[in-house]
């Protein structure tokens, strides 16, 4: 009974892993409607699978790095179910999820299944604004993932000269923003996540890999990973001149 949350994109999702099977929602695009949407998110997919919040033993949440106020949300929802049900919590990147998103894709077209492309490099980029994208690129060998680029700030030409092999397919908002510079690099248009299922299933699905998991020891206390600091923290340390004191990076 395994519970993903993700709300670093312009689309919340969420998922459950019940008896073999998979129940997921998401929210309709809108990062500002996340607060609003996430619980009854929630609500539903355990309506749905018809389980309660005592059943669960565990939660995934999506690690970024993406929206400050969006990753928030998510993490504040799974911290407060772990605190009240005593569940463990695992974080996987968002970047990764969308990755995974786009290998199910491209597996699915069986275009290059009889050359034995299975390990086809993915690139996930998420809109960071002012010209960047939060980008990674990854492979997805049998049981586990090979992180080819780890997740940054990057511009596409930028992202484009840091990987060592072209990827297959490029996914997220910030790859769409930015479809010319993709498909002059990759060959194809990319695709947003609107055109996918919804991003916690993957989530979900990666758990079991090696290399996908970061365990949250203490989960009152963690953090997700942002890419970049908050704009109220960027003004207050362009101001005084110094990292804002127990600032996260």
């Amino acid at each position: 009974m395994i519970l993903a949350i993700d709300t670093a994109t312009d689309i919340a999702s969420v998922a459950l892993r019940a008896e073999h099977r998979i129940h997921s929602a998401r929210s309709a695009p809108g990062a500002r409607r996340h607060a609003a949407q996430i619980v009854p998110l929630v609500q539903h997919v355990l309506e749905q699978a018809g389980v309660r919040p005592a059943d669960l033993t565990g939660l995934i949440v999506g690690d970024g790095p993406g929206s400050f106020t969006g990753l928030r949300i998510a993490w504040a929802v799974a911290k407060g179910l772990a605190h009240e049900h005593h569940l463990p919590i695992r974080a996987i990147q968002t970047l990764l999820g969308a990755a995974h998103l786009a290998a199910r894709a491209y597996d699915a077209t069986r275009e290059f299944a009889a050359a034995g492309d299975t390990a086809a490099p993915m690139a996930a980029c998420l809109d960071a604004l002012r010209g960047e994208v939060f980008g990674a690129v990854y492979a997805f060998p049998p049981g586990r993932v090979e992180t080819l680029v780890a997740p940054g700030l990057f511009t596409i030409d930028a992202l484009r000269h840091r990987v060592p092999t072209r990827p297959r397919l490029a996914v997220g908002d910030g790859a769409v923003r930015y479809g010319d510079a993709v498909l002059n690099w990759i060959g194809r248009p990319a695709i947003g996540l609107d055109a996918l299922p919804p991003l916690a299933t993957s989530l979900l699905m990666l758990a079991e890999r090696e290399g996908a998991v970061r365990p949250i020891d203490d989960p009152a206390s963690a953090e997700p990973m942002y890419g970049r600091p908050a704009e109220a923290q960027a003004k207050w340390e362009a101001r005084h001149g110094r990292p804002l004191p127990h600032s996260t990076r």
